[in-house]
């Protein structure tokens, strides 16, 4: 026992000034430093993304909505069984039921105090050109309506031109160099405007109506092309989903390990990067020429898709397998059951919500290519009528949606343009359905262990 004081530390005894875990020294700091500008770079990376996402979905449906809405010449028209014989005798049948249309704006324009100089044909101009087809479409079906004296309300498409100028996309000075309408057609549209003949509505036919030339815009619809990619989407799924899982399956639990397999695995990841457009070569050489399948057809859409799609079934479907522990597989096994058994009573069934957001996601992927579908004619087809039965809808020619987007937005007219990103809206709208899906049934079928 002694009270001699310990020595001082050497850093005391030298004067220096000693560090302490309080103090940060000039290393930690600058490591502080740096990871606070990570974080700070973080921060701005994902701000970046969330501003293009915004700015991207607000062009979308800012350019989009527009195509839900058109323009209508709304007409009452007193129809009288002697005038719709003689309209259906005459040698051009629409020409009659379309004097009969501009007989009955004119006469409206008079009761409503309008005044005009323009002839019938040049007033005409204001309507769209398939009006008479409709006027002669809506009697056939409707022979009862046609009594003495009775009168019927039946709106009228507007020309592409009207619908522009009504949504702000026509002006009067951009129509100086046009030759299907003049400024002073848009006066009369404000003066019918103002009557309630003109007005602009919801147009429930643009999503399920067919696509039109490109002289009728403003009768273009996406309903016949939506078929077309539900027809598609069967042919993917009843033949990708099968297939891609048993061939998961087959490699993951059955296969031996050796370099067959391994060159396998390593092609279906290659074919996981190989462009769309190569499947489509590759549809239109063995489908189309070899085997001899109709063209623009939804069957061979579909085939190329599930050529396509496979690949990423079959990595989501193994990864899903690997998931599962393999204590399930060792418990299974020493309770008696079979490989088989195992695989298909245990592991399976625990790997199911990974397998089907897998099919999900690679069916949305699907969704929304274009690039194959143009090497086997889909975008070169105009979908006009509704398949007649099922059989035809797989094997007439036909469009889908990413097809019939990219045919609109390539055409001169700018009303088909606006029904391009209107249906850009409709095409989101099914991936994203597709992706919920995909979340409710992985949290529906997933299990705990």
């Amino acid at each position: 026992m002694t009270d001699a004081t310990a020595p001082l530390p050497a850093a005391r005894a030298t004067g220096r000034k000693s560090s302490s875990i309080l103090e940060l020294d000039a290393r930690t700091r600058r490591r502080n430093a740096a990871e606070a500008r990570f974080k700070t770079y973080g921060i701005i990376a994902i701000c970046l993304g969330l501003f293009f996402l915004v700015w991207l979905l607000s062009a979308i449906v800012r350019n989009g909505v527009p195509a839900f809405t058109q323009t209508f010449v709304t007409l009452e028209m007193e129809l009288s069984a002697e005038e719709v014989a003689a309209a259906e005798a005459s040698v051009v049948k629409t020409s009659a039921y379309r004097d009969m249309i501009r007989a009955e704006l004119i006469e409206q324009m008079e009761l409503n105090g309008i005044e005009t100089d323009m002839t019938p044909e040049v007033l005409g101009q204001l309507l769209s050109s398939g009006e008479a087809n409709q006027l002669r479409t809506w009697v056939l079906e409707n022979p009862s309506s046609m009594t003495e004296g009775a009168t019927v309300t039946l709106p009228f498409l507007a020309a592409s031109r009207v619908d522009g100028y009504a949504k702000g996309r026509v002006t009067r000075e951009s129509l100086a160099r046009d030759s299907n309408l003049s400024p002073a057609h848009l006066d009369l549209v404000d003066q019918l405007e103002e009557a309630g003949i003109v007005e602009r509505r919801f147009n429930l036919a643009f999503i399920t109506g067919s696509d039109a030339s490109d002289a009728r815009p403003e009768q273009a619809g996406i309903g016949v092309a939506m078929l077309g990619s539900f027809f598609m989407m069967l042919v993917v799924l009843f033949l990708s989903l099968p297939i891609g899982v048993a061939a998961s399956i087959y490699l993951e639990e059955f296969a031996p390990k050796n370099r067959i397999t391994d060159f396998i695995e390593v092609n279906i990841s290659n074919l996981a990067a190989v462009p769309s457009i190569v499947f489509g070569i590759l549809g239109l050489a063995i489908f189309i020429q070899f085997i001899g399948l109709p063209q623009s057809a939804p069957l061979v859409g579909g085939l190329v898709l599930t050529l396509m799609t496979l690949p990423t079934i079959i990595i989501s479907t193994r990864a899903s397998l690997k998931a599962v522990p393999p204590s399930i597989r060792d418990a299974a096994l020493g309770v008696g059951a079979s490989k088989m058994q195992s695989v298909f009573h245990h592991v399976l069934p625990l790997a199911m919500p990974g397998i089907l957001t897998g099919t999900i996601i690679g069916l949305a992927q699907a969704l929304g290519e274009t690039a194959p579908l143009l090497l086997i004619g889909m975008v070169g087809f105009i979908a006009s009528n509704y398949p007649d039965g099922v059989a035809s809808g797989f094997l007439d020619p036909n469009s889908a949606m990413p097809a019939q987007i990219y045919e609109w937005a390539k055409r001169a007219d700018p009303a088909f343009y606006e029904r391009a990103w209107g249906g850009i809206i409709i095409l989101l709208g099914f991936l994203l359905t597709m992706n919920i899906i995909a979340i409710i049934l992985r949290r529906r079928f997933e299990r705990r262990w």
